[in-house]
């Protein structure tokens, strides 16, 4: 057995997939040494996850790729939604215009494809061909055994992170329990052409309801790029069905190898429910899978963390997986680089699964609601319920390592910490000719601290930036956002100054008074400070990096 020492790394990441890669390119983001493998030789074909939440394009705003991102995918603006061969209603995926992003479209191999080439910037690659297959830890470390090419290898780093899906190794070492069930329905996936005439970037949900108005059949069609080329899935036709297997951890999520699915299959059930004749050409894969809907008890012990499927499985509804997994290593890289650095404090990492897991649990349940009943189970408002589908209303609030709440918290006007911090326009500066947004001074940043004024230039603007570098240092950046404009005010003001003209950040947030926000890496408010204060500041950011 080899013993790694070439390529030494504090961070080792089992799984290459969407979930892996992003947490792989945070960590590498931030300087921190890191090593991803796989156990499959190269990326697989396969548009299994295609629906790109319009919060995932945010992360990816702030991670540095979504222009290639936004480049390959296609808008998804809708869907169509037919029983038994009649309308019933078209749904348009409609958000607010200070949203920067809308909902997507893109195959899974496509958004492995962009991050790993981010990835590949910063020298890592990913070493493919290569399983963890057992790991163990101690109080400075994770010792893990690979099977690679060229034989066994064991590798010492200082944290291990689980993104090796469903049946994941790094779950089942843990003993984590996953709790759940499976659907007893089985489902078959493709990837063709059709020649229809159906709006485009809107998706195709019909059905087929028996005489007691039970669902009988299903055809669902998502957009993706290319003409008239969409991913269906519909249920699986008796000749291809086969029972449940049994045994082993019980966990029936995803493809089935073995069983494939073939044009006449998918032919004969646009023959049955397609609104518009239509006949399929130019498949490039087609498979059968399953569901089920699990939850770790915990989202990982000591040094070893799991994401992704490695943490909860459910319904594709909503395209809600491959997102949530995502945020979930984007939550988890930062605060592992601050706990690598010596920065962290003592209790950061265990904010992972306290952030995390409700949300996990929240998407799992509502899945499984909605794949059962449909999207009318939460019977929410529009609005509402398109900003939850989009993932933008998902918030930390109760978190140890927000600011907890206080008095007038309750009261609607702006976001509060633990929230999403919402992106507005109308910032421009003093040199720079056109309006700036709000995550144009974010990206690529870590904690920004966003100090407002009503006024030109709020009191104690150098004293309190220059303070708050004295405790956070080299961790914290400061901007000032000032409602009026008066360029003499900012002489030694020793900050970058923005002018809010149009006054949509004080509306966004909620302000007329001085006010502070701290605005996390990942994205969440961590604190609100109102007016802005030296200690409340120091409170806040030593439960985040210590005393």
């Amino acid at each position: 057995m080899v013993h790694s020492e070439a390529a030494a790394a504090d961070v080792l990441v089992a799984g290459a997939g969407p979930v892996g890669l992003t947490a792989a390119a945070e960590l590498r983001r931030r300087g921190i040494r890191c090593r991803i493998v796989d156990r499959l030789p190269a990326r697989l074909p396969y548009a299994k996850a295609v629906g790109i939440q319009p919060r995932t394009l945010e992360v990816w705003d702030r991670m540095g790729f979504v222009r290639a991102a936004l480049e390959a995918a296609v808008p998804m603006r809708g869907q169509l939604a037919y029983v038994n061969g009649v309308e019933q209603f078209r749904l348009d995926l409609v958000l607010p215009p200070e949203v920067p992003y809308r909902f997507a479209s893109l195959p899974q191999y496509e958004t492995e494809r962009i991050i790993e080439e981010f990835l590949e910037g910063f020298g890592t690659r990913v070493e493919r061909g290569t399983e963890l297959v057992s790991f163990a830890q101690d109080a400075d470390g994770v010792t893990s055994r690979l099977t690679t090419p060229g034989g066994e290898e064991e590798v010492r780093t200082r944290f291990l992170v689980g993104c090796d899906g469903a049946h994941s190794v790094v779950r089942k070492g843990l003993g984590l329990a996953f709790e759940g069930g499976a659907f007893p329905e089985e489902y078959m996936l493709a990837d063709v052409e059709v020649d229809w005439d159906l709006p485009y970037g809107y998706g195709v949900r019909a059905m087929h309801r028996d005489a007691r108005g039970a669902v009988d059949d299903l055809l669902v069609c998502i957009p993706l790029p290319g003409d008239r080329r969409y991913r269906v899935s519909m249920l699986v036709p008796p000749e291809l069905s086969t029972a449940p297997p049994h045994g082993g951890d019980a966990v029936v999520h995803g493809l089935e190898g073995g069983r494939v699915p073939e044009l006449g299959h998918v032919q004969a059930v646009l023959d049955r429910l397609s609104p518009q004749p239509t006949t399929a050409s130019a498949l490039r894969w087609s498979s059968v899978f399953r569901i089920s809907h699990r939850l770790v008890d915990r989202y990982g012990q000591g040094r070893v963390f799991v994401a992704g499927d490695a943490a909860h499985i459910h319904p594709p509804t909503g395209a809600q997986g491959m997102n949530t997994g995502i945020q979930d290593a984007w939550n988890l890289a930062w605060k592992l680089a601050l706990a690598l650095e010596g920065a962290g404090a003592p209790g950061l990492l265990a904010s992972y699964d306290a952030e995390r897991r409700p949300v996990g649990e929240e998407v799992v349940g509502r899945t499984v609601r909605h794949a059962a009943q449909g999207v009318q189970a939460d019977p929410q408002d529009a609005d509402t319920l398109m900003m939850r589908e989009a993932q933008l209303l998902v918030g930390y609030r109760g978190s140890p390592l927000v600011q907890a709440a206080g008095p007038g918290d309750d009261d609607g006007s702006g976001p509060r910490p633990g929230d999403r911090a919402p992106d507005c326009g109308g910032l421009s500066g003093h040199i720079a000719a056109y309006p700036l947004r709000l995550y144009d001074l974010l990206r690529g940043r870590e904690h920004v601290l966003l100090l407002y004024g009503p006024g030109p230039a709020p009191d104690g603007l150098a004293e309190l930036s220059s303070a708050v570098r004295g405790f956070a240092p080299g961790r914290v950046q400061v901007c000032a956002i000032l409602a009026e404009a008066a360029p003499e005010a900012d002489r030694g003001a020793q900050v970058p100054v923005y002018r809010d003209g149009r006054g949509e950040f004080a509306r966004m947030y909620g302000v007329r008074e001085p006010a502070a926000f701290v605005v996390r890496p990942d994205g969440y408010l961590g604190a609100r400070l109102c007016p802005p204060t030296l200690s409340g500041l120091a409170a806040y950011f030593s439960g985040v990096f210590g005393s």
